[in-house]
């Protein structure tokens, strides 16, 4: 199944974060401290919306597939599709890409 978002919203995967992290030398498991992740891949893009009212970049000249994007942490909308877990989110909701 393939979703394709529409207007200026994307899809991203999110990417899980470490199972256990170390602080201090003490091992903290991925139980004790769940937060909901904040970056992820995009894998599709919405279709550019004109603003005749203001000047803004179209969303596909910013955000492109394949871009690790940092969202705030409880913007979009959870969707389940075969097993895997997506996020749709706004073009509000996207707070940065990560340069690599």
């Amino acid at each position: 199944m393939k979703i394709k978002p529409v207007d200026e919203r994307v899809l991203i995967k999110p990417v899980e974060e470490e199972e256990e992290r170390k602080i201090g030398g003490i091992i903290i498991p991925d139980t004790a401290s769940k937060d909901r992740p904040q970056m992820g891949d995009v894998i599709a893009v919405g279709d550019d919306v004109e603003h005749t009212d203001r000047k803004q970049k179209k969303l596909s000249d910013v955000i492109k597939i394949g871009d690790r994007v940092i969202y705030a942490r409880y913007g979009g909308t959870e969707v389940k599709i075969d097993e895997d877990e997506f996020l749709i989110v706004s073009r509000s909701d996207i707070l940065g890409i990560v340069q690599k």
